[in-house]
């Protein structure tokens, strides 16, 4: 964690509450408004931020997390304003630049030269200004071969990479940024992030809406937590994405229904876990932490060297890495209908932090392991503290000198 710069605050929010009403039963026609006058008259309200109170300092990198519907959003948008507000106040001190919605205002019927200086116009600069940066923007947006076509004949990534590379050269104290780091290819999106770590090198304020808790911790000073238009924490990143991990993966969402089962069903598992160094059942695990998955199997059918495999998958159902008994144990003997069989793996848990799926599939050994059984009926959430944000952290051991004729230097072998 960051230490936070003691500075002044660069951004003010004091019990600010925005709702929004919807029509119950909307109508979009005349005729509709003709024939049934009194349709459409019934509203909703949505309460998206309840009384929000926080400052940021001068410098500093401030998170705010939440689940979908938490209000993150919007209270960019409010600070933005995009949006006013109900109740409350905001102050702010020096120019914003708001990575929100990015090439909102572009004109698709006008060339890359004339949208970039409106939209430059928009964000806070001189025309004189617009125009000296031009060449700049393009660049940075890798565009210099499509500057005369419309933006209407752009492809989604060439208008966005636009949008972005003109708001990245408004000169802005603050920045407003909510999930747009992913823009472009992965070299493009590369130049995103060293232009952010610039910004935070040069004591801009910056305020990052995520999902991503691995950056979070990496970047933030601070966070804060969002829950349903409420503000549930504030204060260190790590303490604040333990928390949001907590708030997404209660104990009462962390078995799935069981659906149909797969294979040929002569053995079956009935339950399985993961457990702490001290054999405590868990849901949750610290990264670092030794743990033993478990898994229990009952048979009802005579079955003969049965394996067991063990995938831990991601959100993206990637499998992260995998643990397995066809290595080290290809027999684990002939079971009989009745038996039961007590698996266990013990390992350093180097996961990230986040939520994982453990697979588990149950196998008759031989070609092809036929399936028997596959258990995918849990989550588990990892809790770091100290994320580097890679899918896994392995712990390194890093030494740092001078080079000497032992070390070569240059590509020589």
């Amino acid at each position: 964690m960051k230490e936070t710069p003691a500075r002044a605050a660069a951004v003010t929010v004091e019990h600010v509450s925005k709702r929004f009403r919807t029509p119950e039963e909307a109508t979009h026609t005349l005729k509709e408004r003709v024939l049934h006058p009194l349709h459409g008259r019934g509203h909703r309200e949505f309460q998206a931020l309840r009384d929000i109170s926080f400052s940021v300092r001068e410098g500093e990198f401030f998170g705010i997390v939440g689940r979908n519907g938490s209000g993150k959003s919007t209270l960019l948008k409010c600070l933005a304003g995009i949006y006013g507000v109900d109740a409350g106040r905001m102050y702010k001190r020096g120019r914003m630049s708001t990575f929100i919605e990015l090439g909102v205002g572009f004109n698709p019927d006008l060339a890359a030269w004339d949208n970039v200086v409106l939209n430059g116009i928009m964000m806070g600069l001189t025309p004189a200004e617009a125009k000296a940066r031009y060449r700049r923007i393009i660049e940075f947006a890798e565009l210099e071969d499509f500057q005369e076509l419309k933006l209407k004949n752009y492809s989604s990534g060439m208008h966005v990479r636009l949008a972005f590379s003109v708001a990245v050269q408004v000169d802005a104290d603050i920045l407003l940024i909510d999930e747009v780091l992913a823009v472009g290819d992965a070299a493009f999106q590369q130049k995103c992030f060293d232009v952010f770590n610039r910004m935070r090198d040069e004591g801009k304020t910056i305020l990052f809406v995520t999902h991503d808790m691995g950056a979070i911790v990496r970047y933030c000073h601070r966070a804060m937590l969002l829950e349903h238009g409420d503000m549930v924490a504030i204060g260190s990143p790590q303490d604040v994405g333990d928390r949001y991990l907590e708030l997404n993966f209660t104990a009462q969402e962390q078995m799935h229904a069981e659906g149909e089962r797969a294979g040929d069903g002569k053995a079956r598992i009935i339950d399985a876990w993961l457990a702490d160094s001290g054999g405590e059942r868990q849901t949750q695990a610290l990264q670092g932490e030794r743990c033993t998955y478990h898994a229990i199997v009952e048979f009802y059918e005579t079955v003969a060297n049965p394996s067991l495999t063990v995938a831990f998958r991601n959100d993206h159902g990637e499998n992260v890495f995998i643990l397995t008994t066809i290595i080290e144990h290809d027999r684990t003997g002939t079971h009989q209908a009745g038996e039961r069989l007590h698996y266990a793996v013990s390992f350093d848990n180097i996961l990230g932090p986040g939520r994982y799926e453990p697979l588990l599939n149950l196998a008759h050994r031989g070609s092809g392991h036929d399936l028997i059984d596959r258990w995918e009926r849990q989550s588990l959430v990892v809790r770091g503290s100290a994320a580097t944000g890679g899918v896994v952290d392995v712990e390194g051991a890093w030494t740092i000198d001078q080079p000497t004729t032992d070390h070569p230097v240059g590509g020589a072998v």
